[in-house]
């Protein structure tokens, strides 16, 4: 058809290379037409046909390579391999413009390619979320670490075909540049090795809780990617730290807390051990009338009773045998009360009211509990409304909380002189 539209020309009166020329751009726009025409039908059947069956179907795995645009970039691959079959013919009388449409072809079907390669991984990443074992592992680790296989190798591939040369070329020279790549990789290859070993050895996983002072993190883990872990601290800010940094440092994952259904209270009382002493019968008659400790003041006057009874013991002299003090009383009391409170796990999980060793601030009285309620603004409560009721009831043991002195104090005291 295109020689007689040459002749036809030149029958018209125009020279033999003009016609030529003309019936090369005819065949050229010719060409655009034949492509635009079975990219316009190839689009229509992808979303009029394919993509709704894709909807109604059961499977998920299928809406995953939709979303991600696979087959969107693999259609492009039909009207790109029109265009290259009938090049030939195009340019047969042009050798060199022949060559380099083709490599510039070539180079953006293997580009298609290569996005579809990308879109499918980041596909079967979306999929293996859907399953549970596959959320523990660092997937965004390892499909971010494939997709810079996937363009690194049709980057090769693309330059091959652009400059009509042999990938193994490129690839031979690879080689020499192992140095250097290594330099350019090494994040990578560190954030790689780094996920799997967080994976193997089940480290992090999307929504724990860690800390890690020293990159200013302590929230939940929003991502795992292969270069940083991206954490959301509390105060909604964002912190980004390196994969393989925690491998190489230290840090605290509180998954461990939110697992096992309770959530430490740990914290002192400080009391002033001037305010210690012995209960006398006053303060042991004011102590029985406390419900939560009745039966153990019962128990103990008797059992310190018999004690003495049976080792003879002079009890005009305080000193002498054994007697309950008012500290002692105290922290009974408080055992009584985190017992009877719904609030805190007294059976299943670590329970203790102890004295600490006595320093310059007084007799620590330290509670160490935990919480039936882990969210944070809930156990921030439970453990004020603990603290609030045993600052108020301690001078009902006759004890004061030790406190430095304070301006007031100092006032106070200068105004008594």
């Amino acid at each position: 058809m295109f020689e007689q539209l040459k002749d036809w020309l030149i029958q018209r009166g125009l020279s033999a290379s003009l016609s030529a020329d003309l019936v090369v751009i005819a065949e050229i726009l010719a060409l655009a037409v034949a492509a635009g025409l079975t990219n316009l039908v190839v689009k229509r059947i992808l979303h009029r046909v394919i993509e709704p069956i894709i909807r109604r179907s059961r499977t998920t795995w299928d809406d995953a390579f939709a979303q991600r645009g696979v087959l969107d970039h693999l259609a492009h691959l039909v009207p790109a391999w029109v265009i290259y079959t009938f090049l030939p013919a195009t340019f047969v009388d042009h050798p060199v413009m022949q060559a380099l449409v083709s490599n510039l072809v070539e180079a953006y079907m293997i580009l298609m390619v290569t996005m579809a390669m990308a879109a499918t991984v980041a596909a079967a990443q979306d999929i293996a979320r859907q399953f549970e074992r596959a959320r523990r592992a660092p997937t965004e680790v390892i499909t971010q670490a494939l997709r810079i296989v996937v363009w690194f190798v049709g980057g090769i591939l693309i330059l091959a075909a652009l400059v009509d040369r042999s990938p193994a070329v490129f690839f031979s020279g690879l080689g020499a540049m192992t140095a250097v790549l290594m330099i350019i990789f090494r994040d990578s290859l560190l954030g790689l090795v780094a996920g799997l070993q967080i994976a193997s050895n089940d480290l992090v996983r999307e929504g724990d809780w860690i800390e890690m002072p020293k990159y200013g993190a302590d929230g939940d883990v929003i991502e795992v990617g292969l270069l940083t872990v991206k954490v959301q601290n509390w105060d909604k800010t964002i912190s980004s730290v390196p994969t393989y940094a925690l491998i190489s440092d230290s840090f605290k994952n509180w998954r461990g807390m939110e697992q096992s259904g309770g959530r430490r209270i740990k914290r002192s009382v400080h009391i002033d051990m001037t305010s210690i002493r012995f209960c006398d019968d006053e303060m042991l008659d004011r102590f029985s009338k406390i419900q939560y400790i009745q039966e153990y003041i019962d128990r103990k006057l008797k059992e310190v009773r018999e004690w003495n009874e049976q080792h003879e013991v002079d009890e005009r002299i305080p000193v002498n045998g054994r007697r309950l003090t008012n500290i002692g009383t105290f922290r009974a009391y408080l055992e009584s009360y985190l017992r009877h409170h719904p609030m805190i796990l007294s059976e299943t999980m670590t329970f203790l009211v102890r004295q600490l060793p006595p320093g310059p601030t007084g007799l620590p009285i330290e509670i160490y509990v935990f919480s039936k309620d882990q969210r944070w603004a809930y156990y921030e409560a439970i453990q004020a409304d603990i603290f609030d009721h045993i600052l108020a009831i301690i001078p009902q043991f006759d004890l004061r909380v030790f406190q430095e002195p304070t301006g007031s104090d100092l006032r106070h005291l200068k105004a008594a002189h």
